[in-house]
């Protein structure tokens, strides 16, 4: 027993995670849909623009539509001319590359490639120790640190909501530790034109790019909007779709429909709401600046109709996922979904609902799934040990995707001889040149037997992920930044700051 003890804690040598980047799925796309019901989907979508509309707040945002062929009512009801969604669409990009501060970091998006992304937005945070809380901007740092320090998250995200900053100067700090802490492509959030031409400005500078012609010539950042399901789209996020679309950045145009609250009862309700806004959301796109990188936003899942909560990991949400993939796909546009838990606690409901509307996902070729890591209580804490469980999660998907070899060496029939009829082949050749990275190894989960577990203290994942968590925050390195580049980013946030920053639209 002692000598199996000590084998089993031999040191692995480290191995790279770098194939965790840039992932690409191989798997064909689950469907749920006839290709007729599709279509059918979307004819009586583009139907519904036409005929009914949706309501556009922005007179700025009324007017771009109007002069593209649109028409608007007194009560800013813009209704959609088929032939303008055709257009939109036509013109929007299938695929492009999103270019990172590190090239390392550059993130293909559309086709089959795969992004996943952190946890986005929640105003509190929780772990083991300190238990739940309003978020800080300590926290978002940390999250921001953890999402640096696994390849498999592909792009930053906004993380946490620093509620120790204030709200004229947030967007000013927080897109400073993104671009400080991190060097993977920005998240900026579009909460109004003076706070996204901060962050735009501050992302320049990191670039090192003076005028926003250069800056227009590539993706560099992303935001995402969310209409006001039902079939309206407030001031800010249409300031934001402009702005974006006039600098050539990408923008997820996400309809936040909730079956049974915000958007029809019935699946295939929400799905057409859906999709209605998403069309008319891209429409202004591209009508600004035709063949601006957008996504298709996929965010339909269902309330609990006992409390109205939102629900989350529910056989809905995965139908939702593989529908709206068939949707995006159908009109040729990638599409963002996400992994997302109504769990109150880092427990197997959190485990089981993140998986299932992640895989969901996945299974349904999702281009980007958001949320994929530290998501709990439908978005409003973002937990460190979920975080960590998740990334397991996230890791075992990347690993999915890795090609399966077939060839001599990996078919390994001179071993099969050699081992004969009823034996094992630990002690082959073929294993030992191949056992210490043969398979994937977990960053939290346990794969002892049960006395090692008792021996080691029978921790529960939850509290193995407190001490990798705070592992990789202790060893944390932040990304080397430019002297000059950090300087100029700091005077122009202090600079900002001085002036009152901005309030939101």
């Amino acid at each position: 027993m002692a000598r199996r003890r000590d084998r089993s804690k031999r040191t692995r040598p480290e191995v790279s995670t770098a194939h965790h980047r840039r992932l690409v799925n191989p798997f064909e796309p689950l469907r749920v849909l006839s290709d007729d019901h599709v279509a059918h989907i979307h004819d009586s979508a583009v139907r519904y623009l036409a005929d009914h509309g949706l309501r556009v707040l922005l007179d700025e945002a009324c007017d771009i539509f109007v002069a593209g062929g649109a028409t608007l009512d007194d009560d800013q009801i813009i209704r959609i001319d088929p032939d303008m969604i055709s257009q939109a669409l036509a013109s929007a990009p299938s695929a492009y590359e999103l270019h990172a501060p590190n090239p390392a970091h550059d993130v293909h998006v559309g086709n089959d490639s795969l992004v996943l992304a952190p946890v986005g937005g929640p105003p509190f945070v929780s772990d083991r120790e300190g238990g739940r809380r309003p978020g800080t901007l300590a926290d978002q740092k940390n999250f921001l640190r953890l999402t640096q320090s696994y390849d498999v998250m592909a792009v930053t995200a906004p993380c946490v909501e620093p509620d120790d900053v204030p709200l004229n100067i947030r967007h000013l700090e927080s897109t400073f530790a993104t671009l400080t802490e991190t060097d993977k492509v920005p998240f900026l959030f579009s909460r109004g034109r003076r706070r996204v031409r901060d962050s735009i400005d501050l992302v320049k500078l990191r670039y090192d790019i003076e005028t926003d012609e250069e800056f227009a010539e590539a993706p560099r950042c992303w935001t995402n909007i969310n209409t006001n399901s039902p079939r309206q789209l407030d001031i800010p996020m249409s300031m934001g779709i402009i702005d974006f679309a006039r600098l050539g950045q990408p923008v997820i145009m996400t309809p936040f429909t909730l079956a049974g609250a915000m958007a029809p009862v019935t699946l295939a309700g929400a799905l057409v709401l859906q999709h209605m806004e998403v069309l008319a959301a891209v429409t202004l796109s591209q009508l600004v600046r035709p063949g601006a990188p957008v996504l298709y936003g996929a965010f339909t899942s269902n309330v609990d109709m006992k409390s109205g909560s939102p629900a989350f990991g529910t056989p809905e949400a995965f139908k939702g996922a593989l529908a709206s993939g068939q949707l995006a796909r159908h009109i040729g546009l990638p599409w963002r979904s996400s992994g997302s838990s109504a769990s109150n606690a880092v427990d197997a409901q959190g485990a089981s609902e993140t998986m299932l509307n992640t895989y969901g996902a996945f299974l349904a070729g999702a281009s980007w799934i958001l949320h994929t890591a530290g998501w709990q209580e439908g978005g409003l804490v973002a937990n460190y040990e979920k975080f960590i469980i998740d990334i397991e999660m996230c890791q075992m998907i990347a690993e999915s995707c890795q090609p399966l070899v077939v060839d001599e060496a990996e078919l390994a029939l001179d071993a099969i001889t050699d081992v004969g009829p009823g034996g094992h082949f630990f002690g082959t050749d073929h294993t030992l040149t191949r056992f210490e990275t043969a398979f994937y190894e977990p960053v939290v989960f346990a794969r002892t037997n049960f006395e090692q577990w008792t021996e080691e203290g029978s921790k529960q994942t939850d509290e193995r992920a407190t001490a990798v968590w705070k592992k990789v925050l202790e060893e944390f390195e932040p990304p080397p930044v430019d002297a000059g580049v950090r300087a100029a980013m700091q005077d122009f946030v202090d600079r900002r700051t001085s002036e009152g920053g901005a309030a939101p639209d």
